[in-house]
């Protein structure tokens, strides 16, 4: 390995900077001079910024450079929001796709409302302690977590009542705890994995016990702790608003990672719709787009996690004024509906997961449905699905980029089709 002066030439997809011959170097932005240690598969260690880029501003985590959480706190948010706007367009453009790229939406600090800490023991002599953190760079190791200013305050808050109940998850010598955590309208909902299986079981009645009494002694209000679908902790269920209901949250359900986003994104999907009868909502979840959009129209919803359909189908008759709710917990994957099924709908709403809906859009394409949004956390799947449906007649009318996960090279969206 040689330290060389490099010249970066632009930020690549995952947020590293990259040289015209194809370097990456972590932390530098296009335009800038630096010094790097270069190995051979061609992924720099940064050493020193040697010509810093007008746009390089002060990070605001302490934990910046070595925390794997974000990668571009560095650059300046106007040429950050740019810069993934440009990595929409770019997908759509290598899949043959032209359309109006509107202004990205941006989630601010401190609303993310839902993190996995890792948690790991260490002994010295006789004394055991317990960190949280988050993954470090390219690395197995972690590092401790004390601020995080992407996460709603609720969840660092909670930060030590956490590290404690995770002593109590190492009775197996193999268990590498990771605590999912939610901030829900009830209290914190926590979520255990990684968590080895003794002979005896799970963890020991002396654990569980420790942990219950930990949560009830807490100034943190925690609605539940969990083990998959074993709980060993409750006070209430944790339960979100979506749109006009309330809906109690399954154990391990899937959230927008921002209220922030999640509002947004409703909001362009409901315009999109406006004025349908009669609206499918595929891969439906717990009722994201669900509840908003019956407000106004018919809905028929679907997706194969079979306890947020239960939690959707639960929460519709404690929710006022909404038009019919069809539920249907379907492998949209194995089973997509299919176009003759889709007579009378006048929109459709789809929502997949990162690898997209390409058997569902299949049957869209079939379909004499007049409008569809979709709404994708993988820009290249959407653009191989958004292909499908223009090649069987539909125009992208527009696409809004999402930066639903700040400072990192995640981007989301929204696209809107037509006949």
């Amino acid at each position: 390995m040689s330290d060389v002066t490099l010249t970066i030439e632009k930020v690549g997809f995952q947020g590293d900077g990259v040289t015209a011959d194809g370097v990456f170097v972590s932390l530098t932005l296009p335009g800038e001079t630096v010094r790097a240690a270069v190995p051979k598969d061609g992924h720099a260690r940064l050493i020193e910024v040697l010509t810093p880029s007008p746009e390089r501003v002060a990070p605001v985590c302490p934990h910046f450079t070595l925390c794997g959480g974000c990668s571009l706190q560095h650059w300046d948010m106007v040429a950050y929001g740019e810069w993934k706007r440009g990595i929409v367009g770019t997908v759509l453009s290598r899949a043959g796709l032209e359309t109006d790229i509107t202004p990205i939406l941006t989630t601010p600090p401190a609303t993310r409302r839902r993190v996995g800490l890792h948690a790991r023991q260490f002994r010295q002599g006789r004394t055991v302690r317990t960190e949280l953190g988050y993954k470090l760079r390219r690395s197995w190791d972690q590092v401790k977590v004390e601020v995080c200013p992407v996460a709603d305050p609720t969840l660092v808050a909670a930060i030590p009542v956490l590290t404690e109940i995770a002593s109590h998850l190492f009775e197996h010598p193999k268990s590498a705890p990771i605590l999912s955590v939610t901030t829900s309208d009830t209290g914190l909902d926590v979520d255990l994995r990684g968590i080895e299986r003794s002979k005896s079981g799970g963890l020991s009645a002396q654990a569980r016990m420790e942990i219950a009494m930990i949560a009830q002694s807490s100034d943190i209000r925690l609605a539940r702790i969990s083990i998959a679908d074993d709980i060993l902790y409750q006070t209430h269920l944790p339960s979100v608003r979506f749109g006009r209901a309330t809906v109690d949250l399954p154990t391990g359900s899937f959230l927008q990672a921002s209220p922030t986003s999640e509002a947004d994104m409703v909001a362009l999907v409901k315009a999109a719709v406006a004025g349908a009868r009669r609206v499918a909502d595929l891969f439906c979840g717990a009722g994201t787009f669900t509840f908003p959009l019956a407000e106004n129209a018919s809905v028929y919803a679907a997706d194969a996690a079979g306890g947020a359909v239960r939690a959707l189908k639960a929460a519709i008759g404690r929710a006022p004024g909404l038009k019919p709710i069809t539920v249907e917990a379907r492998d949209l994957f194995r089973a997509p509906v299919v176009a003759e099924e889709m007579a009378g709908w006048d929109a459709i709403v789809f929502d997949p997961p990162r690898a997209g809906a390409e058997a569902q859009v299949g049957q869209i394409a079939r379909s004499k449905v007049q409008r569809v949004v979709g709404v994708s956390c993988n820009a290249q799947t959407f653009a191989r699905d958004a292909k499908i449906l223009t090649e069987a007649g539909f125009q992208l009318d527009r696409v809004t980029p999402i930066d639903q996960f700040l400072w990192s090279g995640h981007v989301e969206l929204v696209g809107v089709f037509s006949r």
